[in-house]
């Protein structure tokens, strides 16, 4: 590789990191040859990725794309304890079977954006180094960090503040990810922003166990769908690498217009000469570019015509007065025990048929006039009546059709 190739290669691996432990060391490896082993733990404590996850993926793949050997750990033993990042109290602990369950669909999902060729990524669990240790390597590995270095880590630092709990098996989860970058041996460590802690003492253990210390590069959080939380599935403000077509479209178009930057840096290969001419508001209709961006976001997971199509069925549904119908919508049988003399409660309706997750909730979506009944506005849970062949709205993207009980 030429110096000058080397240089392009290097800054492309640098570029859109949040941060890096350091610049220089990853240059000065990189510049000796090496084909560096690039480490990215992720515990399957839920069953889908989201397009957040993709941010890390998509660096792993830049390093896989410039010759260096991915390892993507699945966390199938730290998923059973859980990350306490971002969590103002314990995670709940999940069974071995749920992990399983869980970890079956990561790689067929990681796989959309990572060459799973056997010469270039290498899956591994962290069950294999750490089922085998005895208590007496638990305590040798617990030895290699004091309570006070633990303690600093933000997360715990503020529910120690606020009086919260802090149990002991959460302050091994650092140290269990650590020990990973020294089971393989990692010359690079990926993660997001909420991970810096935690691969930072990859590179103590590392150094104790006399390995050269591995790179840290964090990548920036992915804002959510709701512009405020980070991406997540339990906040519902989620876009999965499995969502359809029509549902990653509506998503994206849904999105605060100034997420539109952060979603084109993040989620597409745009360059940052289009990506300012598309998101500055003087040049760019924020529609259009929104739509473009969920385009190029589809294109990736599904096709370019799966998006042409998303797009103009989107178009088709929200661009006119009142809107139309989508082609395809799903029938739902409407529970028998809910209707009485032809009519039902709209909360029951939507619990049932549309998948409300609680009756609080459906309430509220009456409450902020965000369900219909054949285009018609539900305005209070006063019952109403219901037939065969009635389609019940969520929004501007979700639509079922009801079936009456016979």
């Amino acid at each position: 590789m030429s110096h000058a190739s080397q240089s392009e290669t290097i800054a492309q691996l640098l570029g859109g990191a949040d941060k890096t432990y350091s610049p220089k060391e990853l240059t000065d490896r990189i510049a000796s040859g090496k084909r560096l082993r690039v480490k990215l733990g992720m515990d399957p404590t839920a069953p889908d990725l989201t397009l957040g996850h993709t941010v890390v993926l998509g660096k792993l793949r830049q390093f896989q794309d410039a010759g260096h050997q991915a390892v993507l750990i699945i966390g199938d033993y730290t998923a059973m304890i859980g990350d306490p990042t971002g969590r103002s109290k314990a995670r709940p602990v999940l069974t071995r079977s749920q992990v399983e369950a869980n970890a079956q669909t990561y790689l067929d999902q990681a796989g959309k954006v990572l060459d799973l060729s056997p010469d270039k990524l290498e899956v591994r669990h962290n069950s294999e180094w750490l089922t085998p240790m005895s208590f007496s390597d638990v305590i040798k590995l617990m030895s290699q960090m004091t309570v006070a270095r633990m303690l600093e880590r933000d997360t715990f630092a503020k529910r120690q503040s606020e009086g919260k709990e802090i149990y002991l098996h959460e302050l091994l989860y650092p140290l269990m990810q650590a020990h990973d970058s020294v089971a393989v041996k990692a010359d690079v460590e990926l993660g997001g922003t909420d991970q810096t802690f935690n691969n930072l003492c990859g590179r103590d253990l590392q150094r104790n166990a006399g390995q050269p210390p591995q790179i840290v590069m964090v990548m920036p959080l992915l804002v959510g769908t709701d512009g405020v939380e980070k991406m997540s599935k339990s906040l519902g403000n989620y876009i999965a690498v499995t969502d359809t077509p029509s549902d990653m479209f509506g998503k994206v178009m849904r999105i605060p217009d100034e997420l539109m930057r952060s979603y084109f840096e993040l989620l597409t290969q745009t360059p940052e000469a289009e990506i300012a001419s598309l998101t500055d508001l003087g040049q760019s209709n924020p529609r259009d570019t929104k739509e473009l961006l969920a385009k190029r976001i589809i294109a990736q997971y599904h096709t370019g015509a799966a998006a042409d199509a998303a797009a103009a069925e989107f178009r088709r549904v929200h661009g006119g007065k009142g809107g139309g119908l989508p082609d395809d919508i799903p029938e739902v049988a409407v529970e028998r025990a809910t209707v009485h003399e032809g009519k039902v409660s709209p909360v029951d309706l939507l619990v049932d048929c549309l998948g409300e997750q609680s009756r609080g909730a459906a309430r509220r979506l009456i409450k902020e006039r965000g369900a219909r009944l054949n285009g018609e506005i539900i305005s209070d849970e006063a019952p109403i009546a219901i037939k065969t062949g009635d389609v019940l709205q969520r929004g501007k993207r979700k639509f079922v059709r009801l079936v009456m009980p016979s």
